[in-house]
């Protein structure tokens, strides 16, 4: 899944590229992609891009008055969320919007969920590998007019403190990594981050938040504000299609179970739930101790 710095740099890659850029066309491929219907998708044709925002995990591309390109007059905002198996892919040269029929192009099955055309023949493909579509894209005058995002918490990479950190992991106890995730208390950590960030803290992912001291959340802060802005500085200026393997590589634990912690050189262990696992290192999150995994309990019956 996307996460803050991927979507961070998502959004500078477009901001760089459609600023000032007409829209020409766009196109739904995955109905149930588009969540509005009022105003219609067509709307966005003649409008040039005057801005990119992120609100968490979420994209927001302003567009101006139709045949305008003043940056102050935003009047609709196309809202992109990639969920979990989304992606945005740049093309510098798009296919016809249109077939020789006068049919809309990008209607087809398959990952392939919007289609958006620029005026210089530049355009994106939002995409959505597997069975559950989860990809969500948003017309709208206002960004916070839509519930996930009216309702996130703070960001952590422009508003963290210890004190907005501890304010909002103390509204309800929970597991620490569950508190990390859940965007309505801090917006834009997902399943990967969230293991860095807890790794880099030293803390277990099964800690509640009514244990945590107030030093135990100033070490969270830094942590994650560390995390973050290392992943924001090394995903900048990389074009869409090199995210995902930058991601990967910046990893300390994530997604390397079986490896060796870089730091203690313990093995990287897993923990796995129904549609996602996490990883964690023993020696430096739970004083040796193994996470119980319920997966591998139930085999061992």
């Amino acid at each position: 899944m996307p996460e803050l710095p991927e979507v961070d740099a998502l959004g500078a890659f477009l901001r760089e590229r459609t600023t000032s850029r007409m829209v020409v066309a766009a196109h739904v491929a995955q109905i149930g992609a588009l969540k509005t219907f009022a105003p219609p998708l067509d709307d966005v044709v003649g409008r040039g891009v005057v801005g990119v925002e992120r609100y968490g995990k979420w994209l927001a591309i302003g567009l101006g008055p139709r045949g305008e390109l003043d940056p102050s007059d935003v009047e609709l905002h196309l809202v992109l969320h990639l969920a979990k198996a989304g992606w945005l892919r740049w093309r510098e040269s798009m296919p016809p919007a249109s077939t020789p029929k006068g049919r809309p192009m990008g209607r087809a099955a398959g990952p392939l969920a919007l289609r958006v055309w620029f005026d210089d023949d530049s355009g994106f493909d939002l995409t959505e590998a597997g069975t559950r579509k989860r990809l969500a894209v948003h017309l709208v005058t206002d960004p916070t007019a839509i519930a996930p995002i009216a309702t996130l918490g703070f960001d952590p990479v422009t508003e963290m403190t210890p004190e907005a950190l501890g304010e909002a992991l103390r509204r309800r106890n929970q597991q620490i990594k569950g508190a990390l995730r859940d965007q309505s208390l801090v917006a834009g950590i997902g399943n990967a981050y969230s293991d860095e960030i807890l790794h880099a803290a030293r803390m277990s992912p099964f800690a509640l938040t009514s244990s945590l001291t107030d030093e135990d959340v100033a070490r969270l802060a830094v942590a994650t504000t560390e995390i973050l802005r290392s992943a924001v500085e090394q995903s900048a200026g990389k074009p869409a299609a090199e995210l995902k393997d930058s991601k990967r590589r910046g990893m300390a634990v994530h997604g390397r179970t079986g490896e060796a912690c870089p730091v203690c050189g313990d093995v990287v262990r897993e923990v796995s739930f129904a549609d996602r696992s996490l990883q964690y290192c023993a020696t430096c999150q739970t004083g040796g101790t193994p996470l119980a995994d319920r997966r591998m309990s139930r085999l061992l019956r």
